[in-house]
């Protein structure tokens, strides 16, 4: 099923989430962090609905609308091992009669856990790109779809992380949804990982109210973000004009920092909330770090957008190995 949203000049929409997602308050992590009891709210977009939730699914409703549009029969698209962009276009075309090529970077049995036992589940095919960068694996992801073009399939190529301009509108309507549930909100904070959920946000909140948190997922995230604004707006997004926190990488993309398990930590102890090691995580931690330099302030609404992964969590052995040895107790483990 594919509709169009606002009139017939809008690009189709497939279907795929649930919508509005909840907006929720967090007053004992407001606390915790310094702020007001009800100046922290959190947006779950980890309760999509589709495939284990999370961001992607705002996005795939537009790419995978287009993609059906222009009759495709295969989705092809790239990403890490734990991909949750790769999940959730395996869990898009189960429930939209597509099949899923992933072009994964890494080897076979690299890893086996996580999203990738998802992605199983979903009936996804998987063909490991090797340990090349991101120009290699969309070259092997372009071959793939070169090859299912021969044997009579038509396949459509989503981007990695779903954004594109296109995806990005999904953002854009999330933005929309906030100002009706939070008609006074001052920020909102979001992982930035290929770029399009923070651009669509900007898009419809602009760039003043929008904290992304790098995560390291690309080489020049406020070019990143500005082209995608710019492709959305149709005018110029200057990279200085976004609030960009680049502070929370650490050694890399894969690789658990303190602060971000101090900030899994405290979410989950405060609020019961379960956040990842790559994009949430950082996220939370650079929350925490805004707040701390004065950047984010008590007496104004700010919202943390949980964009899901949580399978993310499980396909990561250092973090379950800091979590697990969380649960020994020296002596008397009933005495609290």
């Amino acid at each position: 099923m594919v509709t169009t949203s606002t009139g017939d000049a809008q690009p189709p929409r497939a279907p795929l989430g649930s919508w509005p997602t909840p907006l929720e308050p967090m007053p004992r992590l407001a606390r915790a962090l310094g702020l007001g009891a009800d100046d922290l709210w959190v947006k779950r977009d980890d309760l999509t609905g589709l495939g284990g939730g999370g961001n992607k699914v705002r996005k795939l409703e537009w790419t995978c609308g287009a993609a059906l549009a222009e009759g495709a029969t295969v989705l092809v698209t790239t990403g890490a091992p734990q991909s949750n962009h790769a999940r959730l276009t395996a869990a898009a075309g189960a429930r939209l009669g597509l099949d899923v090529v992933l072009v994964l970077a890494g080897d076979s049995g690299s890893s086996e856990s996580g999203n990738l036992t998802l992605d199983g589940l979903f009936g996804a095919r998987v063909v490991w790109a090797g340990e090349g960068g991101k120009d290699e694996i969309a070259a092997t992801a372009r071959h793939v779809a070169g090859t299912l073009r021969d044997r009579g399939a038509v396949p459509a190529l989503i981007p990695f992380g779903g954004s594109s301009a296109l995806g990005a509108r999904g953002y854009v309507e999330c933005g929309k949804e906030l100002l009706t549930q939070v008609p006074d909100l001052a920020s909102v904070v979001v992982a930035l990982g290929s770029g399009g959920t923070m651009a669509g946000l900007v898009g419809s909140l602009g760039p003043e109210r929008v904290l992304g948190v790098h995560c390291g997922a690309v080489t020049e995230p406020a070019r990143v973000v500005s082209d995608l604004v710019s492709g959305l707006s149709g005018t110029h997004c200057p990279p200085e004009s976004l609030r960009i926190r680049l502070d929370q990488v650490g050694a890399g993309y894969p690789v658990l920092t303190e602060p971000v398990m101090t900030a899994l930590t405290l979410a989950a102890r405060t609020e019961g909330i379960v956040l990842d090691p790559i994009y949430t995580g950082r996220a939370m931690a650079g929350l925490t770090a805004a707040v701390r330099a004065g950047e984010i302030t008590p007496g104004r609404r700010t919202v943390f957008l949980h964009s899901g992964g949580l399978p993310g969590l499980f396909g990561h052995p250092p973090t379950l190995a800091r979590a697990a040895a969380e649960l020994a107790v020296d002596g008397d483990p009933l005495s609290i």
